[in-house]
């Protein structure tokens, strides 16, 4: 689904201000309640919006050491990895690839030591074939969303396009 200008501006407010109310935004943005309301009603149902939920910060409930794991995985074993690595909890993503591996996780440890434990359980998998695992240094460039909503609603509008 492409957005509009008004579209991104939503998604910005919101990304800014999750808390933000329909009232308070459709005043922000100079337009109707009932526009603002039908704008964020089709951003969800089209799935732009998936949530309102909180940012956690793994670090913060003690999971400081974040790291890479690239599987390679056993043919037809696809699901029954999935389900594994679903079932540990410091498992936070998980990715199908093209290239050297078959998946991509980003795991988070308590510690170096407490990786390996992660590890030892992420592969401890009859399906997982090997594993590679790189640890983040650092994070210069957190997930970030505003950027991409904002360049997505200037390519929609383009020039001589309505705004809106």
């Amino acid at each position: 689904m492409a957005i509009d200008h008004l579209d991104g501006r939503i998604i910005v407010l919101l990304a800014r201000e999750p808390r933000l109310g329909v009232l308070e935004m459709s005043r922000r943005l100079g337009v109707a309640r009932g526009t603002a309301q039908a704008r964020l009603d089709r951003l969800q149902s089209n799935g732009v919006i998936r949530g309102f939920g909180p940012q956690v910060d793994p670090a913060a409930l003690g999971y400081p050491v974040t790291a890479f794991a690239t599987l390679e995985i056993r043919q037809g074993q696809g699901a029954d990895v999935r389900a594994h690595l679903a079932s540990v909890p410091e498992v936070l993503e998980l990715h199908t690839t093209t290239g050297s591996g078959d998946m991509l996780c980003r795991l988070v440890a308590r510690s170096n030591a407490d990786l390996q434990r992660v590890i030892d359980r992420v592969v401890g998998f009859d399906g997982i074939v090997r594993a590679s695992t790189a640890i983040v240094m650092e994070n210069p460039v957190p997930l970030r969303i505003i950027p991409l909503v904002e360049q997505a609603a200037d390519d929609r509008e383009g020039p001589g396009r309505p705004v809106g």
